[in-house]
């Protein structure tokens, strides 16, 4: 079996896409063959979060960048400790907006 060569790619980051978007909302919802990413920023005493991105992606590509996440927090801890997770470990606080939906890739309303 033949391999052909890995192909390098060349990745452009805008000015506009290197400020980047601050989020501490991730609402995750799925469907057989897509995962969907909404990402949002709550604001302490306001009943409102607007989605300022959404990711979509394969289920493959969503466990490769799960993998990637994990492989880069690992190196992180390494170098400047352990990430604390208030509520203990096992857990995570409530309501962090970091979770899982058992949406089947409806919308959601704003929560």
């Amino acid at each position: 079996m033949q391999q052909h060569p890995q192909q390098q790619i060349k990745v452009e980051l805008g000015d506009k896409e290197a400020e980047g978007i601050y989020a501490n909302l991730c609402m995750i919802m799925h469907s057989p063959t897509e995962i969907v990413l909404d990402y949002a920023r709550v604001v302490p005493r306001s009943p409102k979060a607007r989605v300022l991105a959404r990711i979509i992606m394969t289920p493959m590509h969503a466990k490769l960048m799960a993998k990637a996440l994990e492989e880069n927090l690992k190196k992180f801890e390494k170098q400047f400790g352990e990430i604390k997770i208030h509520g203990g470990a096992d857990r995570m606080p409530q309501p962090i907006g970091f979770e899982a939906s058992s949406s089947s890739g409806q919308n959601e309303e704003e929560k």
